[in-house]
């Protein structure tokens, strides 16, 4: 049959309507070669990494980075211990090619639960491959299970459009090394938007992380704070974080453990 023809735009349209149908979205694909751009844009919109051979599966399918999806995808999942400790050069160059994601969160827990990572462990982290999403870069949700705050807030520091900023895992104790260095990355100091949600969820007390965000020359505009409170300083933390987001505040969501202490945060 003669090839029928539909303007650009309805078929835009039609794709749209199918964007969270990612088996309709595959049909497209095989339906017509000139559809695959079209429905590229929402199949890899959200990509997961949840081990090292999800990373050499991608390469695989895209060894050209000029042809990589990579630039459609706008949500980043990633769970790779090895990457994030020691990235070679072609995982490096491969995380970079991702250069509009909106929404990154990187997992690193071991996947046994009773193994800790060492301070040698901690000092070999490196997530300077993933400051190439400062453009973009909008939501960080980090979970670590022992938190490299140099590396983490040389991120934070390299993402000037940030928003949104949650923090999951354990501040480093005394006899862990305290605040491990890690790779250490040259980057221009910025100052984040901060004016969306800020979480911090930090057993070992929330000190750390609340003095580097306190000290940023931009200040802080969250809307939302949702704050856990585990060791009794916490308190100050919180209330100098409401204080200084009083001109934009808008809702306030606390955890406290035990949940007895809130009776103490509203007095």
């Amino acid at each position: 049959m003669p090839k029928p023809y539909l303007p650009q735009e309805i078929l835009d349209h039609i794709v749209g309507f199918l964007h969270d149908e990612p088996e309709a979205l595959k049909a497209c694909c095989l339906a017509s070669k000139s559809w695959v751009p079209r429905t590229r844009k929402h199949l890899f919109a959200k990509i997961e990494f949840k081990s090292a051979k999800d990373f050499e599966l991608w390469t695989k399918a895209f060894p050209d980075p000029s042809n990589s999806p990579s630039h459609h995808t706008h949500t980043m999942f990633v769970r790779c211990n090895q990457l994030i400790v020691a990235a070679n050069a072609r995982e490096v160059d491969l995380i970079q090619t991702f250069s509009h994601v909106a929404r990154l969160r990187l997992f690193w827990l071991s996947m046994d639960n009773s193994l800790r990572p060492t301070t040698d462990d901690l000092k070999k982290i490196s997530l300077a491959p993933f400051h190439k999403f400062s453009s973009t870069l909008k939501s960080l949700r980090l979970q670590f299970l022992l938190l490299p705050y140099p590396q983490i807030f040389n991120l934070v520091h390299s993402s000037p459009l940030l928003e949104d900023f949650a923090l999951f895992g354990l501040s480093p104790s005394s006899s862990d090394g305290g605040d491990i260095p890690g790779q250490q990355a040259a980057i221009p100091l910025s100052s984040p938007a901060f004016t969306g949600c800020l979480e911090l969820h930090i057993r070992r007390g929330m000190g750390n992380p609340a003095r580097r965000l306190l000290d940023m020359p931009g200040g802080l505009h969250f809307r939302k704070l949702a704050l856990s409170w585990f060791q009794e300083d916490d308190l100050q933390w919180i209330t100098e974080f409401m204080t200084r987001c009083t001109d934009t505040l808008e809702c306030i969501d606390l955890d406290c453990n035990p949940p007895c202490a809130f009776i103490l945060v509203l007095c």
